[in-house]
């Protein structure tokens, strides 16, 4: 089980006014698959409306209509992770049906290769489960080399496979069209994945797939590992598009730069230091 403090801050800045900015922030855990979140808040400079959209992800509209060369976006708070929850085998009623997550879009479409790619992993009279589900991501991992160095955040599953590299996003979209090949319902997840060595907090990206009697269950492709205890989940959908942390509309706008900084911290180790200043 860890706790983490995370601040996760974007600012867009412009070379001139914009006259007009709208925002879909999907920037907002919830509890549920492992993680329950505590304290969290969304700041920006200017209003917001919030939802829960289609694939229940918590959200805020931003709407700025009034000239601006700058955006800040603060989202705060405390996830403990790692923890022992049992994945509901069943799909409540307010969730989407199953089948929605067998459709194939511009990013988890699919061709010949990816289908005998798919293929070559569920051998004649084989049950698909997690077993089976492992060996494509570890086939996936063996034949698409990970890579955090490309700009592309909208790597589609095709362009991922024929150029043997991708982000985490094309690895899961990947998965996702081969999953959905074998006719396993799966999912888009966005978040962040924690390193423990380096301290550092990353965007990050992986899939479910849903299997008979199990449930939701999580495949993080890029690290070719179940999804564990240094994932923290923002927003599901069925691609990136569907579950990006901020998704923008700008009118009138020139020249862009966007940074995007992260301050990450262990609360065990937040409450040792406590510990240690209140003995000194």
């Amino acid at each position: 089980m860890m706790k983490l403090n995370i601040e996760h801050s974007t600012r867009y800045a412009f070379n001139k006014p914009v006259a007009y900015t709208i925002q879909q922030l999907r920037l907002t855990p919830q509890d549920g698959f492992g993680q329950r979140v505590s304290n969290w808040h969304v700041k920006v400079s200017g209003k917001t409306s919030p939802q829960i959209d289609a694939f229940g992800n918590a959200t805020h509209t931003l709407v700025m209509d009034s000239p601006h060369q700058e955006i800040i976006i603060t989202a705060s708070g405390e996830v403990e992770t790692d923890i022992e929850v049992p994945v509901s085998p069943v799909i409540r009623p307010d969730d989407l049906a199953l089948p929605v997550y067998l459709r194939h879009t511009r990013l988890t479409q699919v061709n010949e290769e990816i289908r005998q790619f798919a293929h070559g992993f569920l051998p004649q009279g084989q049950i698909i489960d997690k077993d089976l589900l492992m060996a494509l991501m570890n086939g996936i991992s063996q034949t698409v080399k990970w890579t955090k160095d490309a700009d592309d955040s909208q790597q589609s599953a095709i362009d991922a496979l024929s150029s043997g590299k991708g982000l985490s996003q094309g690895l899961a979209h990947l998965f996702i069209a081969c999953c959905r090949v074998l006719k396993v319902p799966a999912r888009f997840v966005h978040g962040y994945c924690f390193n423990p060595v380096s301290n550092q907090l990353e965007n990050h990206s992986w899939a479910d797939a849903w299997l008979v009697g199990a449930g939701w269950q999580s495949f993080d492709v890029a690290n070719n590992v179940p999804s564990n205890g240094v994932h923290v989940r923002l927003a599901t959908g069925l691609d990136y598009r569907d579950a990006c942390p901020i998704s923008s509309v700008m009118r009138d706008i020139g020249h862009q730069q966007m940074s995007v900084s992260f301050k990450v911290q262990e609360m065990s180790k937040v409450q040792q230091q406590v510990q240690q200043q209140v003995q000194q």
